[in-house]
């Protein structure tokens, strides 16, 4: 099997950086995790926080066995697959092999791509710049809306009219924003208490 054909199958994979963190953001904030971030993206928000990790040919794929191993010798028994946008590949392979293992798996996706793998946990992050699709937003267990200016507010209602009524929904301010933003978010969420405040805690620990 060729390397192209072991990517397309999920045997090989662009892997970015793994590391051993909490997470900081939405439903499962403060909950230790081991990272997975996958090279590549099709949405390319101009406020991202990890830029260089959208041109997938810039990491050379790995074996996903390697990264099952790596995530295996973790003590938090769960696993958090980022990016870029990890839908852009087959992740069928490394989620059953998590799973042989007994890990957790929470999934972190603009929405942009159909699902692949088998997930515990599935937060869609929807972007405007590459709209999601019915699927992901559908199986959501968390939808996260990025807040930068007050017309993002209606975005997110957009969304919120597509997911499922037991999807926990989430606003959150883009860090350079956050100050100025806060105080709009605070007052939607008491017009519209469905909603919840999520806010990037790792950047105010300052971990990874």
């Amino acid at each position: 099997m060729s390397t192209e054909e072991k990517v397309k199958e999920g045997i090989l994979l662009p892997v970015m950086e793994e590391f051993y963190s909490l997470q900081g953001e939405g439903f499962n904030t403060g909950q230790a995790a081991w990272f997975i971030r996958i090279g590549g993206c099709d949405v390319g928000c101009q406020w991202c926080d990890v830029k260089e990790s959208w041109p997938a040919s810039g990491f050379a794929p790995i074996p996903a066995d390697d990264v099952i191993r790596r995530a295996r010798e973790c003590p938090a028994g769960a696993v958090v697959v980022t990016g870029g946008e990890p839908m852009l590949y087959n992740l069928d392979y490394l989620c059953a092999g998590l799973k042989s293992q007994g890990i957790r798996t929470f999934l972190e996706t603009s929405g942009s791509q159909e699902l692949t793998g088998t997930w515990d946990w599935i937060c869609v992050s929807p972007k405007k710049d590459c709209h999601p699709l019915e699927g992901p937003l559908r199986k959501a267990h968390e939808l996260k809306v990025i807040i930068c200016d007050e017309d993002d507010f209606s975005w997110a209602e957009q969304n919120a009219a597509r997911v499922s009524q037991d999807c926990i929904l989430f606003l959150q301010p883009e860090w350079s924003k956050a100050p100025r933003m806060i105080p709009f978010i605070v007052a939607y969420i008491k017009e519209h208490p469905r909603w919840r405040i999520s806010i990037q805690s790792h950047k105010y620990m300052r971990i990874p």
